[in-house]
């Protein structure tokens, strides 16, 4: 296939990239994907769909723990971590064929091989010392991101691991030190929790869950600690020694040092776009902190290059990743109304236990920002259905421009919020006010109904608290 010709090729598999070459397919173009791994990206194989369905199994594991809450009976409830993992796997190695299908019924080329720009319209793509040369006008560059590392406290793959570790264990450690708290970390930590080990979470800034409302931050760390997680916030570990089977860690906090010991240690402190061996020297491609720069239409300094998803910067989400990539294909197709991506708008979701959900301005950056705000805020134990549920612990919190009525920002901790982020989503999108809010109906008895209180809430009309 050496010299085949094509429209657009995209490097790189993952939810930006098979999305945007399946959109590319769709309107007219012939267009080609490169990926020298799995199909899927790192999203299905090794991140947001396995850890979904580890997190699954321990939030079952939890209910029948506590079966008598719910006035069943249930003994000897336990779990075969390998078929626990086998079931994770299953589920990733399925949804990576959907992938393979989706691409052929598209008509999508695909090429198994890392691709290296090689000069302008020209990628090559290499496999086991093979090489094929690829030529297009437009390439999109979609090679995500890998963890990053700490200086002195690189993952060895058997006492300290990465996510990937992390999602085979060999067997259940009995005590788990997880550095870093943001979504990867405390989902992490949140499942080990939940099957019994011991975890202690590390994080450097003051509040874990940083990015998130600093409401929802203090409410989720309150619930960490009940269920038995050790928290360190304020906290760097400096060093980490490798012996015994375990690892002992030495964390500098306000005050002096303190030595933690663990079975292993989960590297859960952000990441780093794949940036290497992509032949962007000698263009005018700029990486910038270890990602590739791009303008709003995720356009490089290069003509005929783009980039988007992890390797683009943050937010690093998978949904994220996807809208780019059929922006940037709709740009180059010279579509009508196509929109550069509102970041603002991107909603946020971490699957611990319990659920947090965000979606535009925290109360903290609206304020900072110089508005007048107007906040509302639910308790799941004020909603029938949470009750009925089982699952009383949470919010739901709302921000408002105090002047114009726009919906700035929400956020939520508790059951299912992952699932309910998008009405917010969805409204924001549409610049719906405080009014169109409180008139909606919502329906009853659900969770959603805390949506519409939060509203109420904030323009003091609640209801039900």
């Amino acid at each position: 296939m050496a010299g085949e010709s094509f429209d657009l090729v995209v490097v790189g598999g993952g939810p930006g990239g098979y999305v945007g070459a399946i959109r590319a397919a769709q309107l007219g173009m012939r267009t080609a994907l490169v990926e020298r791994e799995h199909l899927g990206g790192i999203c299905l194989n090794w991140g947001c769909i396995p850890t979904k369905a580890l997190l699954r199994t321990s939030e079952l594991y939890q209910v029948l723990s506590h079966a008598d809450r719910y006035g069943l009976k249930a003994s000897g409830v336990g779990f075969d971590l390998a078929k626990v993992v086998e079931r994770s796997r299953k589920i990733a190695a399925q949804l990576n064929r959907g992938v393979a299908h989706l691409l052929r019924k598209n008509k999508v080329s695909v090429f198994d091989g890392h691709g290296r720009l090689e000069g302008p319209g020209r990628l090559r793509v290499e496999k086991d010392g093979t090489a094929s040369t690829l030529s297009a006008p437009h390439v999109i560059l979609a090679t995500g991101a890998r963890a990053r590392a700490l200086p002195g406290i690189e993952a060895d793959g058997k006492l300290v691991w990465t996510y990937k570790e992390a999602m085979v264990p060999p067997e259940m450690p009995r005590s788990l030190l997880v550095i870093g708290s943001g979504a990867i970390g405390i989902e992490f930590a949140s499942f080990y929790r939940a099957l019994g080990a011991e975890v202690t979470v590390v994080e450097v800034l003051p509040r874990v869950l940083p990015v998130e409302d600093e409401e929802i931050s203090a409410f989720a760390e309150k619930a960490f600690a009940k269920q038995g997680m050790a928290i360190r916030t304020k906290a760097a570990v400096k060093s980490i020694e490798k012996a015994d089977g375990g690892i002992a860690a030495t964390i500098e906090r306000e005050g002096g040092t303190e030595r933690i010991r663990a079975e292993r240690a989960i590297l859960a402190v952000g990441i780093v776009g794949n940036v290497e061996n992509l032949g962007l020297e000698g263009t005018k491609v700029r990486v910038e902190s270890g990602h590739v720069a791009v303008n709003e239409w995720s356009e490089t300094g290069e003509a005929g290059v783009y980039a988007i998803g992890d390797l683009a910067g943050p937010p690093w989400l998978a949904h994220k990743a996807s809208h780019e990539g059929i922006i940037c294909v709709e740009r180059i197709a010279g579509l009508n109304e196509v929109h550069p991506l509102d970041k603002r708008r991107i909603p946020g979701c971490t699957y611990c236990q319990p659920q947090v959900a965000s979606v535009g301005l925290t109360e903290g950056a609206a304020r900072a920002a110089g508005r007048e705000v107007r906040v509302g805020r639910f308790p799941f134990a004020a909603n029938g259905k949470a009750i009925a549920l089982g699952e009383p612990d949470g919010m739901v919190k709302t921000v408002f421009d105090a002047k114009t009525g726009e919906l700035l920002g929400a956020h939520m901790i508790g059951a299912e919020v992952t699932e309910l982020i998008q009405g917010y989503a969805v409204a924001m999108g549409l610049e719906t006010t405080e009014a169109e809010l409180m008139h909606a109906v919502f329906p009853h008895p659900t969770l959603s109904e805390m949506m519409h209180e939060a509203v109420l809430d904030a323009y003091g009309r609640a209801i039900h608290f």
